[in-house]
């Protein structure tokens, strides 16, 4: 999903996120969704105009999503990925220390 963008005093649009460091490395990232069925339409309709004006072809607009999106209630997510807890406990600064895979696979 998208995270929201809100308003703050003097009419600045920033978006309602977080981020969690530990000694310069980036551990989580934290958000609101976009449950605004409406706005995340107008999201993808731009998106493709986008696309259209670079030679791109449209995307399929997700209609299920769409609709799946007027049950749901406000809510917020948070991504934490197990190979930066790892970085963390093993006191590690590069993925490559932590991940049994080359990391431009990751």
């Amino acid at each position: 999903m998208i995270a929201w963008l809100i308003w703050i005093c003097c009419f600045q649009q920033v978006a309602a996120r977080f981020e969690v460091y530990i000694e310069g490395l980036e551990l989580a990232n934290g958000y609101d969704e976009l449950s605004d069925a409406n706005a995340l339409r107008q999201r993808f309709e731009a998106d493709n105009q986008a696309r259209l004006a670079q030679g791109l072809e449209a995307m399929p607009i997700d209609e299920r999503l769409l609709a799946a999106l007027e049950f749901m209630p406000v809510c917020s997510g948070i991504a934490l990925g197990i190979d930066r807890l790892l970085m963390v406990a093993m006191r590690r600064m590069r993925l490559e220390q932590v991940i049994s895979f080359p990391a431009h696979l990751a």
